[in-house]
């Protein structure tokens, strides 16, 4: 699911689609969890996926009094973690963060042994809003002034992103393709070596979650150009947003959730969706999302997943 200025209801039923949700396969685990939960998270440690899992993970262990792992496991579009839990066994003890590569990702890799059919989602948490960024030395202040640039060094930019199917990925590539650029995609397997290489000047251009960069941002070491979002950013009221920059199709704004394997147990899929619920209502952690920059989702519970 990605956002486009989509209404709730839209984004319910976008979000409904892509996953199937499995008949229960057993009668209720009434001690579930009784030990610990591992999550993969297709992204690397230190990046905005990592932190946001953390948020919510930290709560759910204060509330079920059982551990949670976090295992980094970075790899193409997050395919490596997404084929590691497809596989995992499906008895609510392994999740995995879903976004919109998820659905992507089938359809723009050959021969992948999962699908987001693979997967049932237990829980939304926000929308990630990101920002379009460039070196410094480069002399555009704004996206018609890097526009008017990049096309007068047609085949010389370089441009990151974290993995083909990422929303940054799809952003970037439609924003390029609106300009009419030529500019070289460099992939990289998650944000923040890449962030390091554009203020390297390794790399001109990406499209990166504010939070990452917000900070880089105010020492001078990036420049932004228009924000990608419902709107302009607390972190950076003086950006513009894509749409205001005349570019309202780049506006794609990426989701962050959860799943676990397809057949774990319904009676598991709702313990765990209802206790997501209570951890994303409350107010601390919806404090600490709105510190990434990210914009909490209006609290769902399962029966409006289906």
């Amino acid at each position: 699911m990605a956002r486009v200025g989509l209404g709730r209801s839209a984004v319910l039923l976008i979000f409904a689609g892509a996953f199937a949700l499995g008949a229960g396969q057993a009668a209720a685990q009434t001690d579930f969890p009784s030990r610990r939960i591992h999550i993969v998270v297709p992204y690397p440690a230190g990046g905005i996926v990592d932190i946001v899992t953390r948020i919510v993970a930290d709560r759910l262990s204060e509330i079920w009094r059982q551990p949670i792992v976090i295992e980094a496991k970075p790899g193409p579009g997050g395919n490596l973690a997404w084929d590691q839990a497809a596989r995992a066994e499906p008895d609510g003890y392994t999740w995995t963060f879903v976004g919109p590569a998820l659905m992507a990702n089938p359809r723009m890799y050959p021969n992948l042994r999962w699908s987001e059919k693979s997967f049932t989602p237990v829980g939304a948490i926000a929308w990630a809003p990101s920002v379009l960024v460039v070196h410094p030395s480069l002399p555009a202040g704004t996206v018609d002034a890097f526009v008017a640039y990049a096309r007068e060094r047609p085949g010389t930019l370089n441009w990151a992103h974290p993995g083909v199917g990422t929303s940054q990925h799809l952003n970037s590539a439609i924003f390029i393709n609106a300009a009419k650029l030529d500019m070289l995609a460099i992939p990289y397997v998650g944000q923040p070596p890449a962030i390091l290489d554009l203020m390297a000047n390794r790399v001109q251009f990406k499209i990166a979650s504010i939070v990452l960069v917000s900070q880089h941002i105010k020492s001078g070491a990036l420049k932004p150009l228009a924000v990608l979002g419902t709107g302009r950013s607390p972190l950076l009221p003086d950006v513009p947003t894509v749409a205001e920059a005349g570019y309202p199709e780049t506006n794609v704004v990426p989701w962050y959730g959860y799943a676990v394997p397809r057949n774990t147990p319904q009676p598991v899929i709702e313990k765990i969706a209802a206790e997501f619920l209570e951890a994303i209502r409350t107010p601390k952690v919806r404090e600490l999302l709105e510190k990434q920059a990210l914009e909490p989702m209006d609290p769902m519970t399962l029966s409006k997943f289906s």
